[in-house]
């Protein structure tokens, strides 16, 4: 044991820290010499040869060659081998699940929808994502972590979601007893919009450097994650940022499968779009037979092609999406505002009634502070958001995950 109280234990804490904010640094700034990573993370150029020596045996970082370095040296670049890990996302989007092969710049390799769930069907979904995970497990040696976004409220420690509006089913399945241990690499499991959170963060170059950042998920439900100063506001059970479930209509409000009246999601989720489609009649041919993704899709075409049943559709759809903006800026006070999954391929139309609402109902300096934007990301961001959770967790602890090359 070391002198003056510093353990072996504190020591290794310390030098993985020091593995993370390494391969953090590189993550975001790309290629960048020894003398540069020392410089910005304060670090002798000692402690960087020896921790970069050890990453580069395990092939998590390579070298790139020279490069120009202070005062006209060169030096040598090293950048993160993102092509040679790879990590499986899986989404739960109550009628959804979809699973994707990702390496470590988000880019999906392979994406792939199960059959549509219903309530009946949850088991053998469940099968189905023990089959189809395994096998992409036993084809790529490379994967190194399982993400899984879930609808929310997810609480975190009991590994079961509160609530589950139109599939009450998934409120059944402990996520943690499920996956925790049924693959040979880790699983981790977080909040659909949470991770829709990370994968902005982590992926969308604009949305890195936000120090806070909101994403406000429109699917066949409605969620919110918000990361501040680099972390996930979470709350103590995990059921923080339940923008959802924030009623809008106490006294007339819809009723809502959690209890409630009048909750946000009964009037703009990708699911209330759909009612109000079928409730529409022949705005749209076999609207009823449609999935909520399918039913938004043809209306959001129609909406854009002059159609203007189906652009008052989207408009009122977007004037509950605004409120909930209202509700995020005043509680949050984010830099940025990213909405996303179904909804936001609405686009334009959509986007232009979030500002102009919002510009009528929040102050003028947080309005002016807050870019309320659609996402860019060029995958579904809940999906793109669970492979951020086991990247995000990778770059954290990457000694649980690394072995020599």
């Amino acid at each position: 044991m070391a002198d003056n109280g510093i353990t072996a234990t504190s020591i290794a804490s310390v030098s993985e820290a020091n593995r993370s904010r390494i391969m953090r640094h590189l993550y975001r700034n790309g290629v960048c010499s020894r003398a540069q990573i020392a410089e910005a993370l304060g670090l002798t150029p000692a402690a960087i040869t020896k921790i970069t020596a050890r990453l580069i045996e395990t092939g998590v970082i390579r070298e790139t060659g020279g490069m120009e370095g202070r005062k006209n040296r060169r030096s040598i670049g090293l950048e993160l081998n993102v092509g040679s890990f790879h990590v499986v996302g899986v989404k739960f989007a109550r009628s959804i699940v979809q699973i994707g092969l990702f390496d470590l710049a988000g880019t999906p390799l392979d994406v792939r929808e199960l059959d549509k769930v219903t309530e009946d069907t949850i088991p053998a979904t469940l099968a189905d994502i023990h089959e189809t995970v395994g096998g992409m497990l036993d084809a790529d040696p490379s994967i190194v972590a399982v993400g899984m976004a879930v609808p929310g409220p997810y609480l975190k420690d009991s590994g079961r979601t509160a609530v589950v509006s139109s599939m009450q089913g998934w409120k059944r399945v402990n996520f943690l007893d499920e996956f925790s241990h049924a693959f040979r690499v880790p699983v981790f499991v977080e909040q659909d919009a949470r991770a829709g959170a990370l994968a902005q963060c982590l992926f969308d170059p604009v949305n890195a450097g936000a120090d806070s950042l909101a994403y406000y998920l429109i699917g066949e439900g409605v969620g919110l994650g918000v990361v501040e100063r680099g972390r996930i506001i979470d709350g103590h059970l995990g059921a923080a940022t339940e923008l959802g479930h924030v009623s809008v209509d106490v006294v007339n409000g819809l009723p809502c499968e959690c209890g409630n009246v009048g909750c946000l999601e009964r009037y703009c989720s990708a699911t209330a779009i759909h009612r109000m489609i079928v409730e529409a009649g022949d705005l749209i041919d076999g609207a009823d037979r449609l999935t909520h993704a399918q039913a938004c899709r043809e209306l959001f075409a129609k909406a854009a092609d002059g159609d203007e049943r189906a652009a008052a559709i989207v408009r009122k759809a977007a004037r509950y999406i605004a409120f909930g903006c209202v509700t995020i800026i005043n509680m949050f006070n984010p830099e940025r505002i990213v909405i996303g999954d179904i909804g936001a391929a609405a686009g334009p139309l959509l986007l232009d009634v979030v500002r102009e609402t919002v510009d009528r109902h929040v102050l003028p300096e947080l309005n002016e502070s807050t870019v309320i934007t659609l996402s860019s990301l060029p995958s579904d961001a809940a999906l793109g958001g669970a492979a951020a959770v086991a990247i995000d967790r990778f770059l954290e602890r990457p000694s649980a995950f690394l072995e020599p090359a």
